[in-house]
C-alpha cells in the first residue's frame, strides 16, 4: 500500500513490459539526447544551491547521463545509483525499484532523477517516499515528461485508429502536467517546491525515424490497457501519414515536442523561510513602494 493513499494505485504502467523495453533500449545503443539535456540542466541548477551534499542518491535514470553530469561536481560528494536494471550500474550503485525505495528514512542529503518518474504508478507514494528517505533539509531534485510530450503522435495515432480499426487503443503515457506535479510536491511535505518547464521540439527526416528513436529511449508502448494484439500495418503506416500531412515543416522534417517538467523541493527544516500569517505584515505596501495610497472607488471595496 502506498504511504500516501489509502487504497492501491491504479496500474497505469506494466513496470516488468518497461524494463525490458529499457533494456532493449540499451541493447540497440540508447538514445539520450533528452536524458543528457536534463542532466546537464539539473548540474546547472544545483551549482546555484551554495551548500555540500555528503550522500546523493539518483532514482531510476535510465542511463549513466546524470552520474556523468554530477561527477566532480561541487556540490555533490558522492553519488550512489540506485535502478531496477543492473546491466549498466557501477558502483557505488544499488538495484532498486522506484515505487519502493530500501533507503532509511533520514538517511540521504540529496535525491536526483532524471526521466525516470513520469513512469511511476504512485507518484504521489513515491514522492512520500522519497520525502522520508531525506534528510532534514534534505533536497529532492527530479525532471520527469510531462502533459504536452508528443502530443503530435498522439494525435496522429488517434486519427488513424480511428479511421482504420473503428475505435481508439491507448498509444502514448498520460504524464502529468505542471501544476499537478507541483500539487503532489505539496501533498507528499516539501518545503518550498519549485517547477517549471522546458519544451524541446526536436524534428525528424520523417515519423519512422522519431519510432525509431522512441525505441531506443525506451518508449514504446508499456501501457497496461494496451491493445494486446500487433499494432496494424495498415494503422502505423495511415498514422505516418497524417503526423507528416499535419506536424511537417517546409522542408520536410516533421516535429516532435518534448516537455521536460523540473521539480525541486526540500526535507522541511526550522531554518527554512516560512510565508508570513495572513495580516501580520507590519508595513502597508504603499508605504514599501513609495507611492500615495489611493482608495479604491465606491462599490470596489472588498467584501
Amino acid at each position: 500500500m502506498s504511504p500516501a493513499s489509502d487504497t492501491a494505485p491504479h496500474l497505469v504502467f506494466d513496470r516488468d513490459l518497461l524494463r525490458r523495453r529499457l533494456a532493449r533500449a540499451a541493447a540497440l545503443g540508447p538514445e539520450t539526447f533528452l536524458l543528457e539535456r536534463a542532466a546537464e540542466d539539473m548540474a546547472d541548477r544545483l551549482l546555484a544551491v551554495k551548500r555540500t551534499f555528503s550522500t546523493a542518491v539518483d532514482i531510476g535514470t535510465p542511463t549513466g547521463a546524470l552520474a556523468t553530469a554530477l561527477s566532480g561536481h561541487p556540490a555533490v560528494e558522492r553519488l550512489i545509483r540506485a535502478a531496477p536494471l543492473a546491466h549498466d550500474l557501477a558502483p557505488p550503485a544499488v538495484v532498486a525499484d522506484e515505487e519502493a525505495l530500501p533507503f532509511a528514512a533520514g538517511s540521504l542529503d540529496l535525491v536526483v532523477s532524471a526521466l525516470a518518474l513520469q513512469s511511476v504508478n504512485d507518484l504521489p507514494g513515491g514522492l512520500a517516499q522519497v520525502r522520508r528517505a531525506l534528510k532534514p533539509d534534505g533536497l529532492f531534485m527530479a525532471a520527469l515528461l510531462g502533459g504536452g510530450s508528443l502530443t503530435e503522435l498522439r494525435q496522429a495515432f488517434a486519427i488513424a485508429e480511428s479511421e482504420t480499426t473503428g475505435g481508439l487503443s491507448p498509444r502514448v503515457a498520460p504524464f502529468a502536467d505542471v501544476r499537478d506535479l507541483g500539487a503532489l510536491l505539496q501533498r507528499a511535505g516539501f518545503a518550498l517546491p519549485v517547477t517549471d518547464v522546458d519544451r524541446v521540439v526536436a524534428r525528424y527526416s520523417s515519423p519512422f525515424t522519431l519510432f525509431a528513436d522512441l525505441r531506443r529511449m525506451g518508449g514504446a508502448n508499456a501501457l497496461t490497457e494496451r491493445r494486446r494484439v500487433p499494432l496494424r500495418r495498415a494503422t502505423l503506416l495511415r498514422a505516418a501519414e497524417v503526423y507528416a500531412e499535419r506536424f511537417a515543416d517546409p522542408d520536410g522534417k516533421v516535429r516532435a515536442t518534448f516537455e521536460i517538467v523540473f521539480l525541486s523541493g526540500w526535507a522541511p527544516h526550522e531554518s527554512q523561510q516560512k510565508p508570513l500569517r495572513p495580516g501580520s505584515a507590519r508595513m502597508r505596501l504603499a508605504d514599501a513602494l513609495k507611492v500615495p495610497e489611493q482608495p479604491l472607488p465606491p462599490g470596489d471595496e472588498p467584501g
